[in-house]
């Protein structure tokens, strides 16, 4: 039996390992002990698992004693992101497995460091990149390595947020780029590890252009330059677009938070949160809109783009290589898109000569595109032995994918190429 400590009672811990945990994966895994820093959090817990009401529960300076009381085998990390480096590093020193959400950390330097006591530690660090494992991602990855493509010289990823997604990192601690490493480290970073892995490449520099266009004090829609307002008690929320455009006077007590999945009044439930305020704030430091050139060590290279306050959410890609090219567009959340779009996506492939292809892929159920369920089954069933391919990311592939996250905003805001070569042991 398996036994694990949850370090961030997040709405993500709550469903995305907690709840598999104590029903799936039972048999073979359980729960010893919960860390956080807000003790209302644990009550959160308790409320939907009761199984838990006695499970024993530590604030985060007692993490050594939470160790010695309860012996984890390993820690799962879903805390705000700026936490994660010292429950990492805390789990290495006990030679803990351990398995983080991602952004794995929020700076390049955190990076390195995890990097550097995962090489002192009997332990190892896991980072739950769950993009890799929808259908449409694995599939490209199996065309990349059949060589239908041959070497692939150059990935164009156009991403787009929408405005009721896109608003909710602006009104939660995201903003704050202390916080989260800004959206190219807690979104991009996403992205970025998906292009790596296809790639198998390691990029080496990034040249980008960021800003805020939308959001801040100066966004063209703030209805009053005016601080501290909340989307709940706001006298101007109807004269606010990115408001109106998912509420109406009647209904309005709705906000988007990936952590905490509830209505406006859900900040209640926990200490100093909320996740309804003011998308116009002064204090917001973090770009909404990026273009990106990323470079790799074998002549790869990447052109990205995202921008968090569009129509529609989804993503356009194409990958280039010296046998063809494939390209295919992905919707998201189809409920909010205004227009028709397609039943299912599908894989265009078109060899440098000859005819086109369309690969319509198997597609599975389950969040992040049938991506999640796949992701719990490697981690707490061990990898998948029938594929043929790594898929399951390390402590290397966090780290780079930070590296070009951080060297998208600083090259932005100090206008010149950010090397980001030699940071991990190996290639």
């Amino acid at each position: 039996m398996k036994r694990y400590a949850v370090c961030g009672i997040s709405n993500r811990a709550l469903n995305m390992y907690i709840k598999p945990l104590l029903s799936t994966f039972s048999s073979t895994n359980k729960i010893v002990g919960l860390l956080d820093s807000d003790p209302l959090r644990f009550e959160v817990c308790r409320k939907q698992f009761p199984e838990l009401v006695n499970h024993s529960c530590y604030e985060p300076s007692a993490f050594r004693q939470m160790v010695e009381e309860t012996k984890p085998d390993a820690i799962l990390v879903a805390g705000r992101d700026d936490t994660h480096i010292n429950y990492i590093d805390l789990g290495l020193q006990h030679d803990l497995e351990v398995i983080t959400e991602k952004p794995m950390v929020t700076t390049l330097d955190d990076a390195k460091r995890v990097l550097a006591a995962e090489r002192n530690s009997k332990g190892k660090v896991i980072v739950t990149f769950n993009y890799r494992y929808s259908p449409i991602h694995r599939k490209i990855k199996e065309l990349i390595l059949e060589g239908k493509l041959g070497r692939v010289t150059s990935i164009d990823l156009n991403w787009t947020i929408d405005t009721y997604h896109g608003a909710s990192y602006f009104k939660r601690w995201n903003r704050k780029r202390e916080f989260s490493g800004g959206l190219s480290i807690h979104k991009s970073s996403h992205h970025f590890d998906l292009v790596n892995w296809w790639l198998d490449q390691v990029p080496v520099q990034v040249f980008a252009y960021g800003t805020l266009h939308y959001y801040g004090k100066e966004g063209e829609y703030n209805p009053s330059k005016v601080d501290g307002r909340n989307c709940l008690t706001c006298p101007e929320k109807h004269n606010c677009a990115y408001y109106s455009r998912w509420n109406s006077r009647s209904r309005n007590n709705e906000v988007k938070d990936d952590h905490l999945q509830q209505n406006i009044e859900s900040h209640k439930l926990y200490t100093d949160y909320r996740p309804d305020a003011c998308i116009f704030d002064s204090e917001i430091n973090i770009e909404d809109t990026y273009t990106a050139m990323v470079k790799y060590n074998q002549g790869g290279l990447l052109s990205y783009s995202v921008n968090f306050s569009a129509p529609y959410e989804g993503y356009k890609l194409a990958v280039n290589g010296t046998k063809g090219r494939l390209e295919t567009t992905e919707f998201h959340e189809p409920n909010r898109i205004p227009f028709p779009i397609p039943a299912q996506q599908t894989i265009d492939y078109y060899p440098l000569f000859g005819s086109k292809e369309i690969i319509h892929v198997v597609h599975t159920d389950g969040g992040h595109g049938g991506g999640d369920p796949l992701l719990l089954e490697d981690i707490f069933l061990g990898p998948d032995p029938s594929r043929p391919y790594a898929i399951l990311a390390g402590a290397e592939a966090g780290a780079y994918s930070i590296a070009v996250g951080e060297g998208v905003w600083r090259s932005s805001l100090e206008n010149k190429p950010i090397d980001i070569s030699g940071i991990c042991y190996k290639k």
